[in-house]
This record gives C-alpha cells, structure tokens and sequence, in this order.
C-alpha cells in the first residue's frame, strides 16, 4: 500500500482584502508539520500542489521545518472555490467582511447554502467551474497518485474544498456531507489515505499530530 497525505493550508488571511496570504500562525502551523514529519523519518516521493499563493506558502513553510526540498507538481484541479462568488450566487446582495462573531456565524451559513446549491447544479457562480468539473480535477489528482504505484509516498497541499471532495470522493458521501467535512478542516491538518492500484481508503481526518502539546494548541485555528 502507498500513504497519501492530504494537507490543508496554514491559516491564510480571513476577512482581508487579500484572503491569499499564509498569516504568521499560518506559516508557523506548517512549519511545525514539516519538523514533525523530518523527526519521524517521514518520506515523500511526490508533492502535489494547487496554484494559488497560500499553497505555495504553506509547503514554504513544511520545508522549513522538514529540512529537505520538496519539489513540487501544481495542479490547477487542487485550487479551491471562489467563497465569495458561491454566496453571491444565491445571495446577490453586498456583503461587508465579517467583524464580530455573529458575522463570522452569518458568513458559514450563507457559505453553506451556497456550497449545496452549487454542488446540486442550482447555481453557476461566476468564474468558477461546475462542481462537476471542479470533482473531476480532484478525481484527476487522486488518479495521478494511483498511477505513482503501491508503496509510494505522496504529499498533497490544497484547501478544505478539494480535500473534502477526495474524503467524500473516496467513501460515497452525499454533498451535505462533504459541505460539513469542508467546514470542519482546520489549518494545516492532515488528511491520510492509504492506496493500493484500484482505490484509496481513508485511514485519518482533520489531524493537527504537530499542534497536540499544550504549549502549541493555541496554534490551532479554522479559517
């Protein structure tokens, strides 16, 4: 069997004019994933990246603390949706940065909304792919790991939406699932599947393995 590591990216920077930025906690969170994988021996035969800036950031920040370059494949298919352009799909209304809270409550349940309507093919978000096109480019990525054959191991950094899209690929979830697998992910958590040619299985979700001492659990974060 191979091991594949799904890694969602370190905290980026919610509710600034420019969500595509790792935070300094972001970048730590990472920092010590890659530390805790080098102190264990932990080996990777391929990586595989989405494009945006707080992908690359995040395996910047693995390698810090691994030690080692990671060369890296990006794929378009590991990028995530567009949150702003899932809610105003179903909610065309402006909406101001959530500052509180209650905004931040408001903010996850017009996300949720708008991720259903999306999955079912009830809205087309501007800019954005289907979601059947959006599944099939992660579907692609998971393929590319099975073509690397049994016994490889894979690093994959990318974000909650194609990381809960590979969860629900791989055990037949219903779009309600894979929304609330979505809202859950934390940063920078780790997501394991073994695979053998055929498939993958889940073994792990959502771990934060680097963050569970007391002095870093305040690390630990969601948006």
């Amino acid at each position: 069997m191979g091991s594949l590591y799904l890694v969602r990216h370190g905290q980026a920077s919610f509710g600034a004019a420019d969500y595509d930025q790792l935070s300094a906690t972001g970048h730590e969170q990472c920092r010590l994933l890659g530390a805790y994988w080098r102190e264990r021996g932990q080996r990777f035969d391929a990586v595989f990246t989405g494009t945006l800036k707080r992908h690359a950031q995040s395996l910047a920040g693995i390698v810090e603390g691994y030690g080692e370059d990671l060369s890296a494949v990006a794929l378009p298919g590991l990028n995530e949706y567009d949150g702003e352009a899932v809610v105003r799909a179903l909610h065309p209304e402006p909406a101001s940065a959530p500052t509180d809270p209650e905004a931040v409550k408001q903010h996850f349940r017009l996300l949720r909304q708008g991720l259903l309507a999306w999955m079912r093919g009830e809205t087309a978000p501007a800019g954005m792919p289907s979601y059947a096109e959006f599944s099939a480019g992660v579907a692609d990525a998971l393929g590319r790991v099975l073509a690397l054959g049994v016994g490889r191991q894979v690093l994959i950094v990318s974000s909650g939406g194609p990381i809960s899209t590979a969860v629900g690929q791989v055990l037949a979830c219903p779009p309600e699932s894979v929304v609330e697998l979505n809202l859950r992910l934390r940063n920078a958590a780790v997501t394991e599947f073994v695979f053998n040619p055929k498939r993958h299985h889940l073994v792990t979700f959502n771990g934060l393995p680097q963050l569970d001492t007391a002095e870093t659990r305040g690390l630990v974060t969601h948006a």
